[in-house]
C-alpha cells in the first residue's frame, strides 16, 4: 500500500482566492482531502476563483474561509504561503516543510476578464505539481493538461 499523501496547509491573508485555488488543486492531485487552506483572517470565498477552478473541472464552491487560529500546525506535514506572507506567519507554523510563494493577488490586479485569476491558477498548478514531487506524492500529475488562455482542459484523473 502507498503511504497516505502528505497533509498540506495553504496559507494566505484572507483565505478567499489563492489559498482556496491551491487547496482545490492539491486535493485534486492527491485524489482526496489532504490539502487545506486558511488565512490570517477569514473572509468570503471569491466567486471569480470558484469560476476559474470550475473551468478546469475542480469545484471549490463548498470550501469555507477559515482563520489560521482555527488549526493546529502539528496536523500538517507542509505549510505553503501563497502570497509572500512568511513574515506574518506565526513561528509555530514555520516548522517542518515550509515554503513561501509570492503569487500575484488576482482581485487586486484583474482587469475584469478573469485573466489574472487564470494566470495565477495556472501558476499554482505548476508549483503544486513540483511541490508534490518534492513531497514524494505518488502519481503527481494533475491530469489537467496545459491550461492556456482560459480554455478549459478536460479534468482527468491522477496520472500514474
Amino acid at each position: 500500500d502507498a503511504p497516505p499523501p502528505p497533509r498540506v496547509m495553504f496559507v494566505c491573508r484572507a483565505n478567499s482566492c489563492r489559498s482556496q485555488m491551491a487547496h482545490g488543486l492539491f486535493n485534486k492531485l492527491t485524489d482526496g482531502s489532504s490539502g487545506a487552506s486558511c488565512g490570517f483572517r477569514a473572509s468570503e470565498l471569491n466567486p471569480h476563483a470558484v469560476a476559474v477552478m470550475a473551468e478546469i473541472g475542480i469545484d471549490i464552491s463548498e470550501h469555507t474561509s477559515n482563520a489560521i487560529a482555527e488549526y493546529d500546525p502539528s496536523a500538517f506535514d507542509a505549510i505553503i504561503c501563497v502570497c509572500g506572507c512568511a513574515a506574518e506567519v506565526p513561528g509555530e507554523w514555520k516548522v517542518g516543510h515550509f515554503e513561501d510563494w509570492s503569487l500575484d493577488d488576482p482581485p487586486e490586479l484583474d482587469p475584469g476578464d478573469r485573466s489574472v485569476y487564470r494566470r495565477v491558477r495556472d501558476e499554482l498548478k505548476e508549483r503544486i505539481e513540483a511541490l508534490a514531487k518534492r513531497l514524494h506524492v505518488a502519481g503527481c500529475g494533475l491530469g489537467l493538461g496545459p491550461l492556456r488562455g482560459g480554455q478549459a482542459a478536460a479534468a482527468g484523473g491522477v496520472r500514474d
